[in-house]
């Protein structure tokens, strides 16, 4: 089997170097809205209203529960429609349709933002508790407390982790390819079905893959190699 790396990379490179872009956007996006919906709902969590609590327990085992691609297929496919009927019902004419980048950066946000929040309940519940008798011995309140004194290391200590989910949010945008997003892995098919070059378009595909994200994993581990430092 003669294989044909340059003829692959000279033809399918400039396109994958479009994707990049794609992937780097949604990655970028997808996770710093994942960790805002994280706080959100590890705060939430540790609410004394139960009801609260409660609640996002449910949501938490619901998104746990279900896999993320089926996830993607619900906001894209599922989602306008619901919204398109909420509306009917109340007497406007609507067509809502979501782009399928933005899906992407939806199911991540709330796909990691569950799972990041874990992560940050329990650094949170981690924190001394020392910091927030002090903070209310200075006179602020229970919400500055938190915010000042509690979220801050609780943070700091999550830091390691968040970089272990970069890693994955970025290896999992090649499901979004499943709802016709133009990343990596659809370019990638799109390529091997025209040229039948199928082993050397999906070399190219793992090793950019590799390439993104072996940094950013390396980049982790001494971020946490210099946490552990300034603890001891």
């Amino acid at each position: 089997m003669e294989l044909h790396f340059k003829k692959a990379f000279d033809t399918l490179g400039p396109s994958l170097l479009g994707g990049i872009g794609i992937v780097v956007y949604i990655t970028l996006v997808g996770f710093a809205c994942a960790l805002i919906a994280a706080l959100l709902i590890a705060i939430g969590r540790l609410s004394k209203n139960k009801i609260l609590s409660g609640f996002l327990a449910i949501v938490l085992e619901l998104i746990r529960g279900t896999p993320l691609l089926v996830q993607f297929f619900y906001i894209y496919y599922v989602v306008p429609v619901l919204l398109n009927g909420l509306l009917s019902t109340l007497g406007y004419k609507a067509n809502i349709q979501l782009e399928a980048a933005t899906c992407g950066i939806i199911g991540f946000a709330i796909n990691y933002g569950c799972y990041m929040s874990e992560v940050i309940r329990s650094a949170i519940l981690s924190v001394d508790p020392g910091q927030r008798e002090a903070g209310l011995a200075l006179g602020f309140s229970e919400r500055q407390v938190l915010f000042c004194f509690i979220i801050p290391p609780a943070l700091r200590n999550s830091v390691p982790v968040f970089g272990n989910y970069l890693v994955m949010l970025i290896k999992d945008t090649s499901l979004l390819a499943m709802i016709s997003v133009q990343e990596l892995l659809l370019r990638t098919k799109t390529f091997a079905s025209q040229t039948f070059l199928t082993v050397e378009a999906y070399t190219l595909l793992a090793l950019i893959y590799l390439l993104l994200s072996i940094p950013l994993s390396q980049l982790s581990k001494i971020i946490e190699k210099r946490m552990k430092r300034s603890r001891s």
